[in-house]
Formats: structure tokens, C-alpha cells, sequence
């Protein structure tokens, strides 16, 4: 039995919390950590407390908004923005964090994540919009891109 690698674990996690997300389009998850202890979490989807897509339907399909554009027309709240927010809920810096991501952000939370000083994003996935990129460089923020994790669960019965 092979030991899942610390990127390995955590991206298996992010895996795990994007199946609450609420999105039609995407599932996605992010895990915020620092010396391999989980500050916060965070999934897609629609603010607490009001109806979300799975039950209103999605404004983007309805429009045909292609991926990665119009960010605004859209009821949920990125993964790692939510992320974010839960960190800030409850008190828990982020700087110096590392974000695990089941895609890579957009802009707008790349913007949120430089501001949040975290040092390295990883993930297994691509999303539609690259524009992240620069602003990682010149923000010093390492971006990982690995190949995606056995989703096997192992364990000694």
C-alpha cells in the first residue's frame, strides 16, 4: 500500500468537499492549509441562506455564458472565495497558506488569494481562464499543476 503524498492528500480532501457544491457546471472544492493542518474549506455555490442552482436552475446555462467569462452573472460563490470567508468567520489567517483546488481560479479569486497572502496554490485541474497566471508571478504565489490523485480509498481492514 502506497502513502498518499501531503499534495496528494489534500487534493483528494478538495476533492471530497466539492461534492457539496450546489453549481450545475462545475463542482468544486478548496482546502486551505499550513503545515499540513486544514484551516478552512470552502465549495461553489450560492450565498447561505438563499436558494441555490440546483433548485432555481442556472443563470449562465440560461443565457449560454460561456466558462471563465461574466463572472457577476452567476448565483454562486467560488470555492476559494468561500474558503476565504470561512477562514475570516472564524478568525484564521491565511498567509503563508497553501491552497488545494479541484480547478485553478479565476482572476477574481487569484486577486482574493494575493490578498489573503497565501504562498502556493495546487491543484489537478484546469478552469477556462488562465488570467491568474501573471498575477500569481508577480504576487510570488507557486501554482502547482499535478497530475490528479488515485481517488481510491485505501486502508488496512
Amino acid at each position: 500500500m502506497k502513502r498518499p503524498t501531503p499534495d496528494e492528500y489534500f487534493l483528494k480532501i478538495a476533492s471530497v468537499v466539492a461534492e457539496r457544491a450546489t453549481c450545475r457546471r462545475h463542482h468544486v472544492g478548496a482546502v486551505a492549509v499550513k503545515n499540513k493542518h486544514i484551516l478552512s474549506t470552502g465549495y461553489n455555490g450560492a450565498a447561505a441562506g438563499v436558494k441555490d442552482c440546483l433548485e432555481l436552475g442556472c443563470l449562465r446555462d440560461e443565457l449560454n455564458i460561456p466558462s471563465g467569462t461574466r463572472h457577476e452573472i452567476c448565483r454562486g460563490i467560488h470555492a476559494e472565495q468561500n474558503a476565504i470567508i470561512q477562514a475570516s468567520l472564524h478568525g484564521v489567517s491565511l498567509e503563508g497558506a497553501t491552497i488545494y483546488c479541484t480547478h485553478s481560479p479565476c482572476i477574481l479569486c487569484a486577486k482574493m488569494l494575493a490578498n489573503a497572502r497565501i504562498k502556493r496554490f495546487v491543484t489537478s485541474g484546469k478552469y477556462a481562464d488562465d488570467g491568474f497566471l501573471d498575477l500569481f508571478k508577480e504576487a510570488d504565489i507557486t501554482f502547482d499543476l499535478l497530475p490528479r490523485p488515485l481517488f481510491k480509498i485505501t486502508s488496512l481492514d
